[in-house]
């Protein structure tokens, strides 16, 4: 399968539109699923994703490599989503810059690391041992962060290239988790992407997310559950055009709303990326 082009703009593929993309097969350049929600053949999950993925590519998300944990990865998981991917032959395969599971315990957060180089070294290790067994690139998407480590040695985006130089790794710019991540931690999040090194990125999320109130100030949380917001959409305006090797997807996992509010939201991206090119 042909990897879409650059300026193509998918969306993720959740159990809600199932039976809507399956029956009505709307024009969507590429679909997005969370790699873990198909290791079982035998699922109604799987069926669906037979019958969607002859008509759309796919892109595989997946959540549970927990590349941040300071021990190899899981052979068995590798396994299961190396036969994923030998069935589905997806174009992007993706996962987080976080940890999620120690000594066979799996958490239900995305936890973060302490971006050192010890940690860095880990990191490097463990998408090493990934590549070589799934034989494939993978890509590394930025987290949303709510608190930051007072020790690091080096910031965010830096340890970001210094994972993709050091095992040719490519990059997942989650844009909606730069600009929570920057609210909360009082910094800039156009700084942020100034060292990203976008000849790297592959693949752009855009989500909403919410602000939660609190007596002693506001805090931003990555819900993927809302309309993606005004400053994410600027962000996106102002630095696609430096970026020329990337899919885009509308995330939405949480309240779910009727599959035209993303495609509303695919077509908000899709007039960005146009009026990009013509610029």
């Amino acid at each position: 399968m042909h990897s879409p082009k650059t300026t193509n703009v998918g969306i993720g593929l959740r159990p809600e539109h199932y039976q809507v993309i399956e029956q009505t097969k709307p024009a969507i350049d590429f679909l997005e699923v969370h790699s873990e929600n198909y290791f079982d053949p035998h699922s109604l999950h799987y069926s669906y994703l037979q019958q969607i993925s002859q008509h759309y590519p796919l892109s595989f998300h997946g959540i549970g490599l927990s590349l941040g944990s300071d021990e190899a990865v899981s052979i068995k998981h590798l396994k299961q989503l190396k036969t994923l991917i030998n069935e589905f032959n997806p174009f992007l395969v993706s996962d987080h810059l976080s940890w999620s599971s120690l000594q066979g315990a799996y958490f239900n957060d995305l936890l973060p690391v302490p971006y050192t180089y010890e940690a860095l070294m880990r990191f490097v290790s463990n998408i090493n041992q990934v590549q070589d067994y799934l034989q494939t690139q993978i890509i590394i998407e930025n987290p949303s962060s709510y608190l930051e480590y007072q020790e690091t040695d080096l910031p965010e985006a830096e340890f970001l290239n210094q994972i993709s130089e050091k095992t040719g790794c490519g990059l997942l710019l989650d844009i909606n988790n730069i600009y929570v991540s920057a609210v909360n931690n009082d910094f800039s999040a156009q700084q942020y992407l100034d060292i990203i090194h976008f000849n790297k990125v592959q693949e752009i999320h855009l989500a909403g997310h919410t602000r939660k109130e609190f007596e002693n100030g506001d805090i931003l949380i990555d819900t993927h559950s809302k309309p993606i917001n005004q400053p994410v959409w600027q962000l996106y305006k102002d630095n696609i055009g430096k970026i020329h090797n990337a899919v885009t997807l509308i995330e939405w996992d949480a309240d779910l709303p009727d599959i035209s509010v993303l495609l509303s939201e695919r077509d908000k991206a899709k007039h960005i990326l146009t009026d990009s090119s013509h610029g």
